[in-house]
């Protein structure tokens, strides 16, 4: 998907009955240009800085929508509370998300997308989605850890 045009927000709002408004515009915006995972409080925050009329609700229900509609994700990263970010067509990114600061860095491996693709063939399983998150400690937090950043051996198999 495409970045989501104000044409296309105001025809899903009109698909669900919803009316298109100059606030969701701008929620929408805010999701974009954030560049991060945000949860509905942040998001909140934020579009209220530049529109203190937007509710919180109408924040909550747009996000919602998006999800629904595959423009946003909603992702919990081991916390009660989803963040939200938003979706591009043929991107797809995987997470590392530290237990320390709560960073949360995506990166993008190609090998490890042909590898699991491999294994979904060789199970005759059809991928629809997927995700991966993993969890430990960034550089920064691991710092006074015992062995924080261990080598990797080679174990029995092959398999690094």
């Amino acid at each position: 998907m495409e970045r989501l045009s104000e044409k296309t927000l105001h025809q899903l709002l009109r698909n669900r009955g919803l009316k298109a408004t100059r606030q969701r515009d701008e929620i929408v915006r805010a999701l974009w240009e954030a560049g991060t995972h945000l949860t509905v409080d942040e998001l909140y925050q934020r579009v209220r800085r530049e529109n203190p009329r937007i509710g919180y609700a109408t924040v909550y229900r747009t996000l919602r929508l998006l999800a629904e509609s595959g423009w946003a994700s909603a992702r919990r990263f081991g916390e009660r509370t989803a963040r939200f970010e938003h979706r591009t067509e043929g991107e797809h990114h995987d997470h590392l998300i530290c237990r320390g600061c709560g960073k949360i860095q995506e990166f993008e491996n190609d090998r490890l997308e042909a590898l699991q693709e491999r294994i979904a063939r060789r199970e005759g399983f059809r991928v629809l989605d997927h995700k991966l998150e993993l969890y430990g400690y960034c550089r920064s937090c691991a710092g006074g850890r015992k062995a924080p950043f261990p080598s990797p051996k080679r174990r029995a198999g092959g398999a690094e």
